[in-house]
């Protein structure tokens, strides 16, 4: 990889993946982010944002000043990859990750050996798995040669740049070097504790997190009409 190429590559750029990716840029490192919205790519290129988040339009805005962040449409060769999409739900309510197969399909042709692939996006458990696959079928000779995990992020709206350094982190890897790779990754930017498992049960932690939370406010609901 050339020295002007970046070191981490982050598909989908909207309230999760800018904000991830203004974070490592902030710490002097060189970040592509990744969107099929030209028009958001164009603006994080002027070092503006497009989502309301306090904190993160100075981030944007030094992190691309200085070179650190740029956007494209398209990824570009990296050392690390995460996949932060929408996995929203198709109208039978299964739900839909033809979004993160998209984008693992382009990044395939990209991926080297020691390369680290990392899912975010809120995805059903089993997913890590089923891009392992993908990705070992399209590309056989990087078996146990490349570094595969789910690590969801864990941030509520409005206080997500103070929450991703400091909240906790739930990282599964396919296996036990998948997992301390991306643990050693992200505990460069993180202040929170690491909790290391595998890929189905970090999968399973967030769908959980995500249960409570929805159940909480469906509770809080019930009691206004009251």
């Amino acid at each position: 990889m050339n020295k002007s190429a970046p070191e981490v590559a982050i598909v989908g750029l909207g309230y999760i993946g800018l904000p991830t990716a203004a974070l490592i840029a902030s710490n002097k490192v060189r970040v592509l982010g990744v969107d099929v919205n030209h028009q958001v790519v164009e603006t994080i290129n002027q070092g503006r944002i497009h989502i309301v988040e306090p904190q993160l339009d100075k981030a944007v805005e030094h992190a691309v000043k200085h070179g650190y962040l740029n956007a494209a449409t398209e990824p570009r060769e990296a050392n690390n990859y995460i996949i932060v999409v929408p996995t929203p739900f198709k109208e039978n309510k299964t739900p839909d990750i033809s979004f993160v197969e998209t984008a693992t399909k382009k990044i395939i042709p990209l991926l080297k050996e020691g390369d680290l692939y990392i899912i975010e996006s809120t995805s059903p458990v089993g997913t890590t798995e089923k891009m392992m696959n993908l990705i070992f079928s399209q590309r056989p000779e990087l078996k146990k040669k490349i570094y595969i995990a789910y690590c969801p992020e864990r941030v509520l709206p409005g206080n997500v740049m103070y929450e991703l350094v400091e909240n906790d982190r739930v990282i599964g890897g396919i296996d036990n070097s998948s997992t301390d790779r991306a643990a050693a990754f992200y505990s460069k930017y993180i202040n929170g504790e690491i909790h290391k498992t595998n890929a189905r049960t970090a999968e399973m932690c967030k769908l959980v997190e995500n249960s409570s939370r929805d159940v909480k406010i469906a509770f809080a609901n019930e009691l206004s009409l009251i």
